[in-house]
């Protein structure tokens, strides 16, 4: 396949992408992949995206606006309508392109991108079929009803009282994406993040350990599991692992019950989250699940 840097507009952010072309003559049907939090493009969606493409889709992983080498600001400031406004641009780069189908788009989100995946597919009717793989299906219902609702209000009150300390001093307040021990408060707690990002497994110039502590506030607040509320009838696979303890598998189960048909849920009998990242063992059927969805739905040539 031909692999080329690529760049296109979102509200007015550059964003930048990897273009990945099957070399046999196309048009071609195309995947568009968005991944998890703080990722950016060399990592999980790039991995993810070699692999779809290496079965005969173009894929497109692109930085979202305020991470990587895409515009936006403030940088590594997690923006929940943004990433949608991101993939519906995304979409319509690649429905330019003279390489693709423009009547054969899919979506593949891997992580917090299986939820992003999952509602910018419900209200974008140019997207065929969706994949979500180990899926943050975000739920502010969910959040309340997790944490207890005194204690999720509070949280609600702290974050919007530092928005407003911020707007008045404009000062970004940041925490770590992951714990690196070095006091800072962390938005991804625990071993398995840190066994990721701060290992070679991930190592990429564009990465950076830190979250505006905002990013939290979109986290508990934004809706990405009412998609399956409107999904059908566009096709969804859900691909989850059956031990998760930060994107559940009850979470995940709870999304595909809301969903329409046609839909399939397949689980694997992961170690923990992160298998779904990188582990050979685990991405392969995950890739192979995708495909053949794809494959059913977006028929390459």
């Amino acid at each position: 396949m031909q692999t080329r840097e690529v760049s296109f507009a979102s509200d007015g952010i550059t964003l930048a992408g990897h273009l990945r072309v099957p070399e046999h003559r196309g048009p071609h049907p195309a995947v568009v992949l968005t991944g998890p939090l703080s990722g950016v493009k060399e990592q999980v969606t790039g991995l993810y995206a070699e692999k779809i493409a290496a079965a005969g889709y173009v894929t497109l992983s692109f930085d979202h606006r305020n991470f990587g080498a895409s515009g936006g600001a403030p940088r590594q400031h997690e923006d929940a309508a943004g990433k949608l406004h991101d993939l519906r641009a995304a979409v319509s780069f690649l429905t330019a392109q003279p390489e693709v189908d423009p009547a054969q788009i899919g979506c593949c989100g891997i992580c917090l991108g299986g939820g992003y995946a999952l509602r910018f597919a419900a209200l974008d009717p140019r997207i065929r079929a969706v994949a979500g793989i180990a899926g943050g299906y975000n739920s502010p219902v969910a959040m309340r009803d997790a944490m207890g609702t005194e204690q999720y209000r509070a949280q609600l009150a702290t974050f919007t009282e530092l928005a407003q300390r911020q707007e008045a001093t404009g000062e970004i307040e940041y925490w770590a994406a992951v714990d690196a021990h070095d006091g800072r408060p962390v938005v991804m707690g625990g071993r398995e993040p840190a066994d990721y990002y701060c290992s070679p497994r991930s190592a990429c110039a564009g990465w950076v350990n830190q979250l505006t502590a905002l990013s939290v506030l979109e986290l508990i607040t934004v809706d990405l599991a009412a998609g399956a509320d409107l999904i059908s009838p566009t096709p969804l696979l859900l691909v989850h692992g059956r031990k998760d303890e930060y994107t559940t598998p009850e979470q995940a189960g709870a999304a595909f019950d809301r969903a329409g048909d046609p839909r399939k849920l397949v689980w694997l009998d992961t170690t923990n989250h992160i298998d779904l990242y990188d582990v050979p063992r685990f991405v392969g059927p995950a890739v192979d699940e995708a495909v053949s969805w794809f494959y059913s739905h977006l028929r390459p040539r």
